[in-house]
């Protein structure tokens, strides 16, 4: 079976070899900035890793590691996780290592993500919950044509403080 790619990008399923380019990710603070996750140590993203495969095993969701077609280079991971089959949706989630920020990116992979999303996973609704305050991301998000349904107040806590939480659909219509 071929692996899903786009001009410039291969799209491989995260497995556990993947935890040293994770642990690159989610352990540097300009990425987890407004992310759910960080991790010190490789050992700590074992976690990490752990939930990946969860998601695969328990038809929850799964995530790709985005990789240059040209150098191999690893460049971040995107994928879905809380994927509800009753009811056709899940959470799409998307990140990339800092040296690869504002080179395009995630424009040209996200729409191969829905793709998957609507037809391997057989998904009709697609969810994005960003941080209210990353600016940046909403914007990335609102380029691919996303619906902006509302923001969720203060929705969560993080570091005592209570957040905001946008929240963005793509439906199988929307296509």
């Amino acid at each position: 079976m071929s692996l899903p790619e786009t001009t410039r990008f291969i799209l491989k399923e995260i497995i556990p070899e993947d935890i040293e380019n994770i642990h690159r990710g989610l352990s540097d603070t300009r990425v987890t900035q407004y992310y759910a996750v960080h991790f010190e140590t490789l050992e700590d993203t074992r976690e990490q890793m752990d939930w990946y495969a969860d998601l695969v095993k328990n038809g929850t969701g799964m995530w790709w590691g985005v990789y240059n077609k040209e150098t191999g280079e690893f460049c971040g991971a995107g994928g879905y996780n809380d994927l509800d089959g009753k009811h056709k949706k899940a959470e799409i989630g998307f990140w990339l290592l800092p040296e690869f920020w504002r080179r395009g990116i995630m424009q040209e992979v996200m729409p191969k993500l829905l793709e998957l999303g609507f037809e391997k996973l057989g998904l009709n609704r697609i969810e994005g919950f960003v941080d209210s305050r990353n600016t940046s991301c909403k914007a990335a998000i609102q380029k691919l044509n996303f619906y902006h349904e509302g923001t969720l107040r203060q929705a969560e806590i993080e570091d005592g403080e209570y957040l905001d939480v946008d929240i963005f659909s793509f439906l199988q219509i929307d296509r």
